[in-house]
């Protein structure tokens, strides 16, 4: 008994509702890797709230045209692999250059970071970048190392002025 295969319009209508919900779209190149290998980078993507799909380029490309991400098509040559990444796009792209060291018949294409378009180098210095927490936790302590330096200088002023007031007494009695 053959199982029955989801419609054209089905599978566009999933790739497009993908591509409306995703912070970033990464598209590849995945002609040779073996079946194991597209397991193990489904499992490394899933781990950063990416995932990984086969899409024949036509239904991808009337997908990207519904979503109004026509800048998507540019990348949709020969056998693509969509990498859909939710929230931390530099961590899906960490994966994906990681991924392609250890295996170099991933080929990162490009894609899009929101709705703009971005080349294959643009991915790789996106993956360059530190993580979300770490970007955070940077922003955070710019915001803070002024207050703190500010609280410094607050208390000191009491302090010096005791001292000061301490050296003028001494100096009276004396």
């Amino acid at each position: 008994m053959e199982h029955p295969r989801p419609s054209k319009v089905a599978l566009v209508e999933a790739i497009r509702e993908r591509l409306a919900t995703a912070d970033a779209v990464f598209v590849t190149e995945y002609r040779g890797l073996k079946v194991a290998e597209l397991a193990s980078l489904r499992q490394e993507l899933r781990a950063v709230d990416a995932e990984f799909k086969v899409a024949k380029n036509t239904l991808a490309r009337i997908a990207a045209r519904e979503a109004s991400l026509e800048a998507l098509e540019a990348f949709l040559e020969g056998p693509s692999g969509l990498v859909f990444a939710r929230g931390d796009a530099a961590a899906t792209a960490k994966r994906l250059r990681d991924f392609g060291r250890a295996n170099p018949a991933l080929i990162i294409k490009g894609g899009l970071l929101g709705r703009a378009a971005i080349d294959a180098a643009s991915v790789l210095r996106l993956a360059d970048l530190p993580s979300r927490e770490v970007l955070l936790a940077q922003l955070a302590g710019a915001f803070t190392a002024p207050m703190a330096n500010l609280a410094g200088v607050l208390s000191a002023l009491p302090r010096n002025l005791a001292y000061g007031l301490k050296a003028l007494a001494d100096q009276r009695a004396a």
